[in-house]
């Protein structure tokens, strides 16, 4: 009697080959690590240290003690508990004002690179635009000017400056791949256009948008920090910018105040190094002359994978 055997798919294995890769690559594992102590940081902090963050007390301008861990602002407030609520706040806006900026650099850089003609050169002019504009003085003015300033203002200027740097290096890549007999293939099966950009052309450009992504959340939690830093946000929320405004406001380093903005400055390095790591580590993969590793362990190991296979 046969036993039935069951193959995995093309997209499973293509999806296995390339978690192998990330997983080994130092750099990504690195980054990673980074990245999910913020987030669990943010999605736990607060339920083991909970308390308003915004609630005063008179143990003002205190240093840190077994009290308050991370020490007191000028208004009693403590330093710890704003730290986890702003790594929540700052972790949602980077990620959630990333995505949304990718969509629409996908969306723009895809369809003017596979269309090409009338709608290229429309779309490539319309982004031509965003690029020659200076994009953190018109965050700052667009925000200044703003009539209601808080989160959803903030999303929607760095939405509005962020995405045209995606959107062009898309189109180019679009345009290399529009030709490939994969694609030709496609159109003479009877495949949709969007069909054809989304599940034929996409899943190869991967690696670009998952770059991309993460460069777009780097300079959105910067740009995020810096407006609120400068006062253009809604100061009176939690957030790593809010925590260096009102230091700054106070004269934190006038009164040696360290503890007040040390720990929000080391975190935004620190998120925005393990970002950086990860995006290196995925060129990396893409990119196999880019990768650092001696050659003789990736040969090996690629000829075990070929004696196993």
């Amino acid at each position: 009697m046969l036993v039935p055997t069951t193959t995995p798919s093309t997209t499973m294995l293509r999806l296995r080959d390339t978690w192998r890769l990330v997983t080994l690559n130092r750099k990504v594992s690195f980054g990673l690590a980074i990245l999910t102590f913020f987030v669990l940081l943010a999605i736990f902090g607060p339920m083991f240290f909970p308390g308003d963050p915004n609630a005063f007390s008179p143990d003002i301008l205190q240093p840190p003690s077994t009290a308050h861990w991370l020490g007191t602002t000028q208004t009693g407030q403590d330093v710890l508990t704003q730290l986890l609520w702003g790594t929540r706040f700052s972790l949602i806006m980077g990620f959630a004002i990333g995505i949304s900026t990718m969509i629409i650099s996908v969306i723009i850089g895809l369809v003017a690179g596979y269309f090409g003609g009338l709608i290229d050169e429309v779309l490539s002019l319309f982004t031509n635009v965003f690029l020659v504009l200076p994009t953190l003085p018109l965050a700052i003015l667009l925000a200044a000017f703003a009539a209601y300033r808080g989160p959803l203002t903030i999303a929607i200027v760095l939405i509005v400056t962020g995405w045209s740097w995606g959107a062009r290096v898309l189109r180019a890549q679009t345009l290399s791949m529009r030709n490939r007999d994969y694609v030709d293939a496609a159109k003479a099966s009877g495949e949709n256009s969007l069909h054809i950009i989304f599940f034929e052309i996409l899943p190869n450009e991967i690696s670009i948008v998952a770059a991309e992504l993460l460069g777009t959340v780097i300079y959105v939690i910067l740009a995020e920090t810096g407006l609120e830093f400068l006062g253009l946000g809604d100061i009176t929320s939690t957030s790593w910018g809010t925590m260096l405004y009102w230091a700054g406001n106070n004269d934190a380093l006038m009164l040696g105040a360290w503890w007040w903005f040390l720990p929000p400055g080391l975190c935004i390095a620190l998120l925005g190094a393990g970002l950086a790591f990860i995006n290196f580590g995925i060129d990396e993969i893409a990119n196999p002359r880019l990768r650092t590793e001696p050659k003789p362990k990736l040969a090996k190991r690629n000829k075990n994978r070929e004696v196993a296979a």
